[in-house]
């Protein structure tokens, strides 16, 4: 299967795992050797913003304009924080993604966001979904995602609740003539 490297997956409707039903990822990295990164992009910490995260971790946030929410990056490394950006902001841990996505997971992208210094557009994520090698290449062919190439407009959406379904509509598919059976369309 080629890089789904930047590219967004779409969790088809029986999708089971609460953690993922009806989820958005942005996938960060992916190779058959090494597996997969991704960020969901579309679910949301309830009980955490990132005014609050900002204030436990004693940094200053004296030009967030509005309340940013922290999203669920997803299970794995629940603590660990991933800013996915424009690549407009950048330093050394940067790690740039295609055209126009790069992710950092540094205070310092924070401290950037703090001051109004920060990527043009960005979402803060604690977490991420991560896939073994062939793992998610499994679940592809088992019917379990779709992707489609990312955008700007997409991920960076405040509206969350209708990210799946624009996501889907990308491909111009009818929801109601997907199969949950692998092997068909």
């Amino acid at each position: 299967m080629k890089s789904l490297t930047g590219q967004l997956l779409i969790a088809m409707p029986q999708m089971t795992d609460p953690r993922f039903a009806r989820s958005v990822v942005y996938i960060c990295a992916h190779s058959g050797g090494e597996g997969a990164m991704g960020l969901v992009v579309n679910k949301l910490l309830a009980s955490l913003t990132m005014d609050e995260l900002m204030g436990h971790l004693k940094l200053e946030a004296t030009r967030l304009e509005r309340a940013r929410p922290v999203h669920f990056g997803g299970p794995v490394e629940p603590g660990r924080g991933f800013v996915l950006h424009t690549p407009d902001y950048r330093e050394e841990a940067t790690l740039v993604i295609g055209d126009g996505f790069a992710v950092t997971a540094t205070l310092e992208i924070l401290r950037a966001i703090g001051r109004g210094e920060g990527p043009r557009q960005s979402l803060l994520a604690l977490g991420y979904a991560g896939w073994a090698p062939g793992q998610l290449d499994a679940e592809m062919q088992a019917n379990g995602w779709l992707s489609v190439p990312a955008d700007a407009d997409l991920v960076f959406a405040d509206d969350l609740d209708s990210k799946w379904q624009r996501a889907i509509a990308k491909l111009g598919i009818d929801l109601s003539m997907l199969s949950t059976d692998a092997g068909h369309a």
